[in-house]
């Protein structure tokens, strides 16, 4: 080879190294640019999600945990669709009395959906008995999507169109982050509940913020349990948290009852210290009148079962006249629980139906507590609102019966 020629190989190596090395020192840089875009959050089935630093829009399959977390932390306003009709929805219902009188109660409402009203008009993906709508979620260009197993949309883990919809969102392309509800774990605590919480801080990096809400709604329920934990077995009452269904009874049933494999029932016999009065496995199990006339608790819980369920319905309703021998009717000892639409899995109000099963089941040792007052003082520490809005969310939740001078809780 010609020594004019061998410069000009040696000549064009040497370019093509150094063009070469400079492409690679690019990439490298693409890759530590794209890195720093991100962060990593490890969710509930233990999967590292590589969610965007900035995140601007996010949808959301749940029944207002994941919401409520984001109005708590502040960013509530990247949410821009959602998986829960019951988000979007006010309730009206009303009851007759065998002596021919009736009670409305309106408006009712999640307290996240009082609180965020534009939730009514986001668009809704899926919803309790529907597959997911997977065109117009994506069609959101979500940042990020979190979804909580245990919602009525996506209500059984193991079911294999709950798996199936998790791999067809993932199939997208977009970051998901998944979070076990409380109904998915076999023995399911408030631990569980906290969380979720820090894992949805985490992803909009609010873990301070998140842990601090986590830590509240545990301290509340923890000074529950200080206040029964000395209690001897023998004196436990009996309490079934009861759910007033019509669907129960169009079924040939009385109602609903949650077995000692619930988180009712832990709330019950391990944060109160109380009896479940179901002995049983079982969540929303349907029973007759014979049965819970058997069971015969001291104390009866109504909870949201296909509607809201007043103490007056059980004392008054005409098709609940074959129980009024059960010693909690009697004796005048039911109570409800708050409004909850979509009662499938905890939310953040948990501790409010801790309060009032202790309320109703050990008035003697929580007297100092005027539940009216105390719940104005959660809504205003877990929401940051004010004393009248904090007003509002209790009347939103239909838990005005607290007040000495509520027109239904005679």
């Amino acid at each position: 080879m010609k020594p004019n020629l061998q410069y000009c190989v040696l000549v064009t190596l040497l370019l093509s190294v150094l063009l070469s090395a400079g492409c690679m020192g690019n990439a490298s840089d693409d890759i530590a640019v794209s890195q720093e875009q991100y962060r990593t959050v490890v969710d509930s089935r233990g999967v590292a999600v590589q969610v965007p630093i900035d995140i601007e829009k996010v949808v959301t399959i749940s029944d207002g945990l994941v919401e409520g977390v984001m109005t708590t932390i502040g960013v509530q306003d990247t949410l821009v669709g959602v998986g829960s009709s019951c988000l979007q929805r006010n309730f009206n219902y009303s009851y007759e009395t065998v002596g021919g009188e009736t009670f409305d109660y309106e408006n009712g409402m999640n307290p996240v959906t009082y609180l965020n009203p534009g939730i009514m008009d986001l668009p809704c993906f899926a919803k309790s008995g529907s597959a997911v709508n997977y065109e117009t979620l994506a069609s959101l260009e979500p940042d990020v999507v979190i979804v909580r197993l245990g919602s009525c949309s996506l209500r059984f883990i193991d079911d294999e169109g709950t798996q199936k919809s998790i791999e067809t969102i993932e199939s997208l392309g977009i970051p998901l982050v998944v979070l076990y509800g409380s109904s998915c774990y076999d023995d399911a605590d408030v631990s569980t509940i906290s969380d979720e919480i820090r894992i949805i801080g985490q992803v909009f990096d609010k873990e301070a913020e998140a842990t601090k809400l986590a830590e509240y709604l545990e301290s509340q329920v923890d000074f529950i349990n200080e206040r029964t934990k000395d209690i001897p077995d023998e004196e436990k009452p009996d309490v079934l948290i009861f759910g007033a269904s019509p669907r129960a009874r169009s079924a040939g049933g009385a109602g609903q009852v949650f077995g000692l494999d619930t988180i009712e029932s832990f709330f019950i016999q391990d944060l109160v210290h109380a009896k479940n009065g179901f002995q049983e496995a079982g969540n929303f199990k349907i029973v007759s009148g014979e049965h819970i006339l058997a069971l015969n608790p001291d104390v009866i819980v109504l909870c949201t079962a296909s509607g809201y369920h007043p103490p007056l319905e059980l004392y008054e309703a005409p098709y609940y006249q074959n129980l009024q021998e059960l010693d909690a009717v009697k004796n005048r000892r039911v109570v409800a629980l708050p409004w909850s639409p979509c009662n499938c899995a905890k939310r953040l109000e948990y501790p409010i139906d801790v309060m009032v099963i202790a309320k109703g089941t050990y008035p003697e040792r929580f007297e100092d507590i005027n539940l009216a007052e105390w719940l104005l003082d959660f809504y205003q520490n877990v929401y940051g609102v004010d004393l009248d809005t904090a007003k509002e969310l209790r009347s939103a939740q239909w838990m005005d019966w607290t007040l000495e001078d509520c027109p239904t809780c005679d």
